[in-house]
């Protein structure tokens, strides 16, 4: 995609800090990282979310996450990793490119990840589950 920031990444058009690739995805350092060693795993093949992304890929996608994921760790020391791939701007997806941000996590980091549970009845989640099923 021609107006695709990530996509230009993949290209070479915009410079990054590549720590890992293979023939369907790079790991690159995120330039405004929520913690030391944010990376954001784009995926080559251009899909805007998981939804558009074919199953081929996304089957590559957690291999890929999990390889990624030990490097991190096993480098930085880091206590946990959040993985989070977000889905429409309502979910706060901003590049409208399949990625996944492995965020590594240090005890005291002072970062949350946040939502407002809902309490809702045991009515309610049936009538979703019917829907769903």
């Amino acid at each position: 995609m021609d107006n695709c920031i990530f996509c230009k990444i993949l290209k070479n058009e915009i410079p990054s800090s590549t720590v890992y690739e293979d023939d369907k995805f790079r790991a690159i350092m995120d330039i405004g990282p929520i913690a030391k060693g944010h990376v954001i795993l784009l995926a080559k093949e251009h899909a805007a979310n998981l939804l558009e992304a074919d199953d081929e890929l996304l089957a590559a996608a957690l291999p890929a996450v999990k390889k990624v994921a030990k490097a991190v760790k096993k480098t930085l020391g880091c206590d946990g990793i959040n993985v989070l791939q977000n889905n429409g701007e309502e979910a706060g997806q901003t590049v409208f490119h399949f990625h996944l941000h492995l965020i590594p996590r240090y005890a005291d980091d002072n970062q949350e990840i946040l939502w407002n549970p809902t309490s809702p009845s045991a009515e309610e989640l049936a009538q979703i589950r019917e829907l769903l099923s």
